[in-house]
C-alpha cells in the first residue's frame, strides 16, 4: 500500500522481536529504513533479507556517537521523518534484590537511550519540516507488576518524556507518541523458554483476548503512528495488550 512512501525511518533494537517486525513492515510499506542494534549477526542478516532500501548499523543507544552515525546513515536515504525508540531490556527481581548495577543498566538503555534519541533527531526533523517519534513503552508503563521495579519505572518515564517532547516539538510539526504493548511472543516475552500454547494456557487464558500477542500486531500500531494518517495525534498512549489493562475474565461471573 506504500503508506510510508518517501519517508525515511530509524528504528532502534531492530534486529529481532518487535523491532524486526517494525523494520519489515515499514520496508513493505515503502519506507527506507535504517535500524540499529548490538546484535550484529541478526541485524546484518535482516538487512540482507530486506534489500537495498534497508540498512543495519551497530548501535548502542546509550552512546551519542552511535546515534550520530545512525542518523548520518539514515540521511543518505533522504530527510529523516520517523524515529522508533524500541531498544529495551528487562530485569526481573524483587526490589530488595535489585542492585545499583541492575537498575542503572535498565535505566541507561530504556530511559536514557530514549532521551538521547529524541534529542538527537530534533535538528534533522526540524530541517525535514515534520516528523513522527514513536517511543515504545509497555503496559508496565501504565501499571506495574511485582519484580519489575527497574523496568516499570523506566517505562513510566518514557511515557512522561513522550508528553514533554510532544508539547515542545509540536510547533515544529514533530509528533511524539508512546506505544504500550502487553505480552508478546518474543525472546523478551518468553519464546525461548516456553511454547506459545503453554504460555497461553498458563498466563493469558483469562485475558479478554485469551492469547499472547504477536510482534507484528504491535508493529501495525507503530506503522499507523509513522504515517500521515496519525497527523493529529501527539502526546498520547496507544495500547496493544489484548485487553490486559482492561481487566480479566472471572470464571465465577456470568459470560466468562
Amino acid at each position: 500500500m506504500n503508506r510510508l512512501e518517501n519517508k525515511v525511518a530509524l528504528v532502534t533494537g531492530g534486529a529481532r522481536g518487535l523491532g524486526a517486525s517494525t523494520v519489515r513492515l515499514m520496508a513493505t510499506e515503502g519506507a527506507k529504513v535504517v535500524f540499529g542494534d548490538v546484535l550484529d549477526a541478526e541485524g546484518e542478516a535482516l538487512a540482507r533479507e530486506l534489500g537495498s532500501d534497508v540498512a543495519f548499523v551497530h548501535m548502542d543507544v546509550t552512546e551519542q556517537a552511535d546515534w550520530d552515525a545512525a542518523i548520518e546513515r539514515a540521511q543518505t536515504f533522504g530527510p529523516l521523518n520517523v524515529l522508533v525508540n524500541n531498544a529495551a531490556v528487562v530485569h526481573m527481581a524483587a526490589l530488595s534484590e535489585t542492585t545499583d548495577e541492575d537498575y542503572l543498566r535498565v535505566f541507561k538503555i530504556n530511559q536514557f537511550g530514549t532521551f538521547i534519541g529524541i534529542r538527537s533527531v530534533i535538528g534533522p526533523m526540524k530541517a525535514a519540516g515534520a516528523g513522527s517519534i514513536i517511543n515504545v513503552s509497555s503496559i508496565d508503563g501504565l501499571h506495574s507488576s511485582a519484580g519489575l521495579s527497574a523496568y516499570s519505572s523506566t517505562k513510566w518515564a518514557v511515557r512522561g518524556l513522550t508528553k514533554n517532547a510532544a508539547i515542545e516539538l509540536g510547533q515544529y510539526g514533530i509528533r511524539v507518541n508512546s506505544v504500550h504493548p502487553g505480552g508478546m511472543y518474543t525472546a523478551m516475552g518468553g519464546s525461548e523458554h516456553i511454547s506459545e500454547e503453554n504460555l497461553n494456557k498458563s498466563t493469558y487464558a483469562k485475558f479478554p483476548i485469551p492469547r499472547v500477542g504477536q510482534p507484528e500486531e504491535v508493529a501495525q500500531v507503530i506503522l499507523f503512528l509513522a504515517t500521515d494518517e496519525a497527523s493529529y495525534s501527539t502526546g498520547s498512549e496507544f495500547v496493544a495488550d489484548g485487553g490486559w489493562f482492561t481487566g480479566m475474565r472471572n470464571p465465577n461471573m456470568p459470560c466468562s
